[in-house]
Formats: structure tokens, C-alpha cells, sequence
């Protein structure tokens, strides 16, 4: 709680353990997605959108993580 306390949450001290925590997320949510789509209407691929979508927002991050490094000064 003291993390939250100061306004910053682990990951933000932590930013390698907040991209996993993304790619986790991104994981295990959008094969349910597809899933979704499969079992509904399959006349138009949307989730192609919400898949290219987040993982140009995972590169990103992954870019600013593991990339270009930003040193956090406390």
C-alpha cells in the first residue's frame, strides 16, 4: 500500500514486470476475442482490428521497455 500511497504503482518502478504484465493480458484476451467472433457472426473479420491494434500498442511498450531505456529517478 505504500506504493499506492505515492501515486505509483509497481509497475511503474518495475517496467519490465508491467510489459509482462501486458503481454499476459494481450495473451490471454484475444484468442477470446476470436472466439467470440467464431461463435457470432463470421460474415466480417473485426477482430483483426483489436488484434493489430493492441499489438502495435505491445510493440510500443515493448520498444519503451526493452529499447529505449529510461532511467527512473526516485
Amino acid at each position: 500500500m505504500k506504493n499506492l500511497a505515492n501515486g505509483q504503482t509497481t509497475a511503474h518502478h518495475n517496467p519490465k514486470k508491467g510489459f509482462r504484465i501486458h503481454l499476459l493480458v494481450f495473451v490471454l484476451t484475444i484468442p477470446v476475442i476470436w472466439l467470440i467472433w467464431f461463435f457470432t457472426d463470421r460474415t466480417y473479420p473485426w477482430p483483426a482490428w483489436q488484434t493489430a491494434a493492441w499489438a502495435t500498442g505491445l510493440l510500443f511498450h515493448f520498444l519503451g521497455v526493452y529499447v529505449f531505456k529510461k532511467r527512473i529517478k526516485n
